[in-house]
């Protein structure tokens, strides 16, 4: 079909097409935006996670507060956000690290609704153009008094284009929004992960820390090896 004769479709369709042409522009506009969030940040977030961990090991938690500070990543806000607080319980922290992760999750969920609710009203407003067309073509066979396929032919037209044109960016707007959910998703889980290994790096940091606090004592003072 060529594109003038698509656009010429679209104009006979009615009223109802220009709302959804807007709608779709939107979705376009969210789906360009969101891909483009998403883009490259799963592997980011595992290298950010990867070199924290890796500092923290070696109890340079300095280091890894300096690398999470320059980092821009929603990861490296998390792990801050956790490094902030000192001397409370593990549970405690687990539940500063879940409110931070959940946070980020929610960021990358920003405008999705928008996607998912024109999904769900495209096929009512092309059914209310169907509705129009219909009632328009009734019309002119009451104002022609006579009925055959010429007079009503510009109604029902009408309606068909509405109806798939309604369900035209139903179905696209649909496939998006699944398509982003799942990387979001994806993406969450990656989070949960890395705040996963994140606490258990916390946790050997602290029990070492401990460890060389109690040989120090132990020895007057000074550190001696294991």
């Amino acid at each position: 079909m060529e594109a003038r004769t698509l656009l010429q479709l679209l104009q006979d369709g009615g009223l109802t097409v220009y709302p959804l042409a807007v709608a779709s522009v939107i979705t376009l506009t969210i789906l360009f935006e969101r891909v483009w969030r998403y883009r490259g940040l799963e592997s980011q977030t595992r290298a950010v996670t990867r070199e924290t961990i890796e500092l923290l090991v070696k109890r340079n938690v300095d280091g890894a507060r300096s690398l999470c500070e320059k980092s821009a990543t929603p990861i490296s806000k998390i792990f801050l956000e956790a490094m902030r607080w000192r001397n409370i319980a593990i549970e405690d922290l687990d539940r500063v690290l879940l409110t931070a992760r959940q946070e980020s999750v929610a960021d990358l969920k920003r405008g999705l609704w928008v996607i998912g609710t024109i999904g769900s009203l495209a096929p009512y407003v092309g059914l209310f153009g169907t509705v129009v067309g219909i009632i328009r073509a009734f019309q002119h066979m009451a104002v022609e008094g006579v009925g055959g396929f010429d007079v009503v032919a510009a109604g029902i037209s009408e309606a068909l284009i509405a109806t798939a044109a309604g369900l035209f960016v139903a179905i696209v707007a649909l496939i998006f929004f699944n398509y982003l959910q799942t990387r979001a998703a994806v993406l969450g889980t990656t989070y949960a992960r890395s705040c996963e290994r994140f606490l258990q790096a916390l946790i050997f940091v602290e029990t070492a820390a401990g460890g060389e606090s109690n040989r120090a004592e132990v020895h007057g003072g000074s550190f001696v090896p294991a």
